[in-house]
Order: structure tokens, then sequence, then C-alpha cells
């Protein structure tokens, strides 16, 4: 991917096998396809590490949202694509309207309201649709797939709370392993 000259072309290039990806029934372990009420994004939502480069580079995840839970609004600092591999989920994406001068504050739009069916996939390209939440609207929990240009769950990222503009730096982890940091702490 490093011949690939911008973001959007690694996206679209990736499109083909990802979509193979959520098409494909059965290869997602159910340890890594259910709720953690212990996850660091709160709300028993588990973060399952599939894989991770050792440089930080690339993650493939699954993200599961049990049934009537919505995530934090939050950001993802990375190019590249998550889809829905079980369930429904109803996805609101905001744009920032301030320039992000202040670290601790952001005016926040809504852009788009949709649900999200099993197979339907959307890219990242920051800064647009970057920043979101999403609900399970289905009676199951949903199960998505994130493929991103970082390691999501050892990164610091963003929470923000539109109504009133407050940002918060959050390290959402992994259920099933330790950051960097955290592992060599131990």
């Amino acid at each position: 991917m490093a011949a690939v000259e911008s973001d959007a072309e690694r996206v679209k290039a990736l499109e083909p096998a990802f979509s193979r990806l959520l098409a494909s029934d059965g290869w997602l372990p159910d340890a890594f396809a259910s709720p953690d009420e212990t996850s660091g994004m709160g709300g028993g939502i588990g973060q399952y590490a599939l894989y991770r480069a050792e440089d930080g580079s690339l993650a493939l995840f699954s993200l599961v949202v049990p049934a009537g839970a919505t995530t934090p609004v939050h950001d993802h600092q990375a190019w590249g694509l998550i889809g829905l591999y079980r369930g429904r989920q109803g996805e609101t994406v905001y744009k920032r309207l301030d320039d992000g001068a202040d670290p601790d504050r952001a005016d926040l739009e809504v852009v788009v309201d949709q649900e999200v069916e099993t197979g339907e996939f959307f890219a990242l390209l920051p800064p647009d649709g970057d920043i979101h939440k999403v609900t399970t609207i289905s009676a199951e929990p949903s199960v998505s797939i994130h493929l991103l240009a970082n390691d999501t769950g050892c990164v610091w990222r963003r929470r923000f709370e539109p109504e009133t503009g407050v940002v918060a730096a959050f390290r959402s982890g992994y259920s099933n392993g330790d950051c960097p940091e955290e592992e060599a702490a131990d």
C-alpha cells in the first residue's frame, strides 16, 4: 500500500477485499463478537484486536455494540474502512465547524443520520466523516469491522459532547489485549 500515493486511493484499492470479508459469514470467533462490560468505550462495548501492525500503522478490529447501546461521539484520527458484519446500526456523522485551535472545545454539526445494514461499509478520510457515534438498532448486538491506518485502540483520540462543546482525550483500548505502554509496565 506504500506505493499508492493518496489515502483515498488506498481505501479504494482495499474496498473489494473488505467487501468480501464482510460478506463471509463464520470467520469471526464468537469471543470477538461479544459485548464487554470492562471496555474503555463503556456501555458494554467490546473492541477486539484481530490484527495490529507492530509499527502501529494498521489495525483490524471488531467493535461490538450491545442492543440499544450507543458509542460516545468520537473520532478515529486515521483513514480506513468501517463495515457492518452483523446487526443494524444507526450512525450520526458530525463535522467540525470550528478550526480546532482549542483542544478542549469543538463546535459540531450533524451532517448525516443514517441506518447501516449488514454488509454495508464506508470510508474514513479525515477530516470528512471522522467524527461519529453509532447506536445498535437491531435486537442483537451489532458487530462492525474496522480497518484503520493506526493502532486505534492504543492511540489517544477524542470524545465529543456536541451539546456542551466539551472535548476530552480518551484511549479505547482493546478488550483482548494491552497497549504497548501497558505491556511494558507489567
